[in-house]
């Protein structure tokens, strides 16, 4: 373990210069005294690092000073090569870039681990779309990307969900995620977090304005501050419903964040079905469970059963025409 942890500092240092002490005993989960403990190790194997206290102080190496580490673990190869299958690299155009990385790590490696993890790469997939999907829309990313690594503003042509008329924003980005498929813009606009569908995404201008941050404030913070806003998204509709045994899985997948846990099979509204519970956000949208059928039944609200029954009835109405609508003449 403390191999490891010495390992890990010293790429820490060489990728980030200096470090306070405070930061990589956050980081390998010790105290503060362990790092200073770790530091004199690795003075006393030959690396030459140093600490400087006081406020602005933190631990460094000496400038110019590099080393090679090739002594990955097995398990840490094969981590590496399972990374090819992730996808994400894809939309960013960095295929390339990661072919000729992973070459180099494999001429890097230990002779015993090459196989291990040249099969890993063969042996493990991860394909990070959802069944039934569809054809996702084209998404240019290039603007995006270079605005979040360049650290500069950005203005925005941009759809909301169910808009047809493009809003114009200015804002501060602080970095991509890729989310089941899907990439997000994740920045601040008028200094409060938001979060954009690249997908929807018009245009993306770079402005000669350098970005306004948050002090302190990280790309993981704001992602899970604003995946929790739309997860935990107040659902004032509580549904009891019964299904099908047999389309339960499917409703399962399908109906996914509306569950508020998981089927009953024992409940005695059952009656043979499973009973399970939703909540929605308006009452209009349980019209999402007409696509079962009648292998799907809502027992409770009543106001929630009317919705259905209305809009099975404008469908029936739809449907009894002799005639198509488009085809009918005025």
């Amino acid at each position: 373990m403390k191999s490891d942890r010495l390992l890990s500092i010293l790429l820490l240092l060489q990728t980030r210069g200096r470090v306070p002490a405070s930061e990589l005993a956050t980081r390998l989960e010790v105290s503060t005294r362990t790092v200073y403990r770790d530091v004199e190790s690795l003075s006393a194997a030959g690396v030459p690092v140093y600490a400087e206290r006081g406020r602005h102080g933190g631990i460094a190496l000496l400038p110019g000073f590099r080393t090679d580490v090739t002594g990955m673990t097995t398990d840490e190869a094969r981590a590496l090569f399972i990374l090819a299958a992730q996808g994400a690299h894809t939309a960013l155009g960095l295929d390339g870039a990661l072919g000729s990385a992973l070459r180099k790590v494999m001429a890097a490696l230990p002779a015993p681990h090459r196989p291990a993890a040249e099969l890993a790469g063969r042996r493990i997939l991860v394909d990070p779309d959802r069944w039934m999907s569809g054809p996702r829309p084209a998404v240019d990313l290039d603007e995006l990307h270079s605005a979040v690594f360049t650290d500069q503003r950005l203005r925005i042509r941009y759809r909301h969900s169910g808009e047809t008329r493009l809003r114009t924003y200015t804002v501060d980005p602080y970095g991509l995620v890729a989310k089941a498929g899907t990439w997000y813009l994740v920045a601040d606009r008028r200094g409060r977090p938001q979060l954009f569908r690249a997908d929807r995404v018009a245009s993306a201008t770079l402005t000669d304005a350098p970005v306004r941050r948050r002090p302190g404030v990280e790309l993981a913070d704001v992602w899970q501050l604003l995946r929790r806003g739309v997860e935990e998204r107040p659902a004032d509709v509580r549904i009891t419903a019964r299904i099908r045994p047999d389309r339960l899985d499917l409703a399962v997948r399908i109906l996914g964040g509306a569950l508020t846990g998981p089927p009953r099979t024992d409940a005695p509204e059952g009656d043979g079905w499973a009973v399970i519970e939703l909540a929605y956000p308006v009452l209009p949208a349980v019209r999402q469970l007409l696509q079962f059928g009648d292998a799907l039944e809502v027992l409770h609200p009543p106001e929630a059963r009317r919705v259905l029954a209305g809009a099975a009835a404008d469908l029936t109405a739809l449907y009894a025409a002799d005639t198509p609508a488009m085809n009918a003449t005025p």
